[in-house]
Order: structure tokens, then C-alpha cells, then sequence
């Protein structure tokens, strides 16, 4: 199958099933950002979409993993929250 074909027969199933547009792009790229999102690493994300390298798959979803100051803010954020709570845990007790 060539990706015209592909194509024809996305747009033909969105068009019947009434879905807006929606490229098989897209979709592609919700799932690889979905994947992102859970946590999994660029090999994993990779092998799931099929890239040939790892670089390929950093060159074009790096953005969407977390960088290191991400990171840093959300594990000030859950020792600022474990603080509170354990905090509140003590004066309730």
C-alpha cells in the first residue's frame, strides 16, 4: 500500500464515520505525546512508533519531554505537599 492509498482510506473512514479533520499525522502524534506524558523513555517511544533511531524520535518529540528544571519544580512541589500533610497529620493527632 502506498501512502496515498492510506490516505484515501483515512479520509474516506473519518468522512463516513462523521469525525472531523483529523490527519493520520495527528493521531500519530497523540499517541507518541500520550506515551511521552506516561513517562516512557525514547527508546520505548521509539520502538512504539517505529523510528528507526532514537535520535529520530528525540529530533522531533524532545520538546515534550520534561526537562530537568520540570523535574526539579515537581519534586519541590511533592516535598512541599508531603511536608503539608504530614504536618497536618501531627496537629489533627
Amino acid at each position: 500500500m502506498y501512502d496515498n492509498d492510506i490516505d484515501w482510506r483515512w479520509r474516506a473512514t473519518r468522512t463516513s464515520a462523521g469525525l472531523p479533520h483529523v490527519r493520520l499525522h495527528d493521531l500519530r502524534y497523540f499517541y507518541a505525546s500520550g506515551l511521552i506524558a506516561a513517562g516512557c523513555d525514547v527508546v520505548t517511544v521509539q520502538r512504539a512508533l517505529g523510528h528507526s533511531s532514537a535520535t529520530t524520535t528525540l529530533n522531533t518529540y524532545n520538546h515534550l519531554w520534561p526537562t530537568a528544571e520540570d523535574r526539579t519544580r515537581a519534586a519541590a512541589a511533592d516535598l512541599i505537599a508531603q511536608s503539608t500533610r504530614q504536618a497536618d497529620s501531627l496537629s489533627e493527632g
